[in-house]
């Protein structure tokens, strides 16, 4: 028979897998959701657009914006800014 430290313990270490599989799983449901919204918005200008103007204002931190910056390039050519 375990006892209730054993049993706290299994169910602590479960609660850790849970929460870890939930969180890749949001991870990979922002990726698909990502890759969706730009391979939409490199085919139409209009997309192009409003996803370019979305990323400027929100992508404030120095390292993201340098991340952003060729998709940023791509979005402006293909809604005719550049």
């Amino acid at each position: 028979m375990r006892t209730i430290d054993q049993q706290i313990a299994e169910a602590t270490a479960k609660l850790s897998r849970l929460k870890t599989r939930a969180k890749a799983n949001d991870t990979r449901r922002k990726i698909i959701i990502g890759s969706v919204v730009i391979s939409d918005a490199l085919k139409d200008p209009a997309a192009a657009c409003v996803l370019a103007a979305l990323l400027r204002r929100t992508v404030t931190r120095d390292v993201d914006l340098k991340e952003v910056a060729s998709l940023l390039t791509e979005l402006d050519a293909k809604a005719g800014k550049a």
